[in-house]
């Protein structure tokens, strides 16, 4: 009985409002509270920003990161709250996760100009390990007079499998944006959704080509394609049937071009 709870609570949530999945989420977990932590770990939630204070730096939240009520920040290696005995990457791939911290920092900075990024990592069975990358960027131009606010969040996880002579990569990348604007003429507008997809490779992993240059380029190529459907496909889509429902022009307007469009194509004729 719990899968099938657990299918029609997933199932549920894809048919919510996604910019509501918070509070959403926080009522069907009242419902089922026996499946907390399975829909906490399968339901993706917008991002929450904390600070480290031992560092001065901030970090994301997510499920991946936590440990009860505390969570892990990947610059300091500590829990807040603080907590003893919680899960920590082993130190190969502690040194792993700081080196990915650094270079996916750098991508942050080139291609968003700004917002928080983390990446954690986690062991898996002998010889293979996960990780997730985290980023999200918050835009608000409604400070500088300009009625528009956005948050672009992105999660990547990725299983690594590694292998003599190449590792397997499993890349599952999720994109969640909100963009909202409010004018007198329109009212207030909210655009909001989110996009999956997934990603495999063989590739070797040695010092020419170390496993985060390989998953960098994966999450590189992954979420440009990402971006170019969000961009070409649903807002391009989404302003086609605006346009069809209600044109900027007059219908006087409308009918004046159809009518010298028609006076033009008979005198070529």
């Amino acid at each position: 009985m719990s899968e099938e709870q657990l299918d029609c609570a997933l199932d549920l949530m894809r048919r919510m409002p996604p910019p509501q999945i918070e509070d959403n989420l926080a009522n069907l977990l009242d419902l089922v509270p026996d499946l907390t932590e399975r829909l906490l770990s399968s339901v993706d939630q917008p991002l929450k920003v904390a600070h480290d204070k031992a560092s001065g730096k901030d970090y994301l939240l997510c499920d991946y990161n936590r440990d009860g009520d505390s969570y892990r920040s990947p610059w300091s290696n500590n829990y807040d709250p603080p907590l003893r005995d919680g899960a920590a990457p082993s130190a190969e791939l502690r040194a792993v996760e700081v080196e990915m911290n650094d270079a996916f920092n750098i991508y942050r900075d080139m291609y968003f100009e700004g917002g928080v990024s983390s990446v954690y990592c986690w062991d898996l069975e002998a010889g293979s390990w996960a990780s997730v990358i985290l980023i999200k960027k918050t835009q608000d131009y409604s400070k500088k007079g300009q009625p528009m606010k956005g948050t672009w969040d992105s999660i990547h996880v990725v299983e690594v499998t590694e292998g003599k002579k190449s590792s397997h990569y499993k890349l599952t990348s999720t994109v969640m944006l909100s963009i909202e604007t409010e004018t007198p003429t329109a009212g207030l507008v909210s655009l909001s959704g989110s996009l999956s997809r997934q990603a495999e490779q063989d590739a070797p992993a040695d010092k020419n080509n170390t496993h985060v240059m390989n998953i960098g380029r994966m999450v590189e190529d992954l979420e440009i394609k990402m971006r170019t459907t969000i961009e070409t496909i649903y807002f391009g889509k989404t302003k086609d049937i605006v346009n069809e429902l209600r044109t900027i022009q007059g219908v006087k307007v409308l009918q004046q071009q159809k009518d010298a469009q028609k006076t033009i194509g008979a005198s070529i004729k």
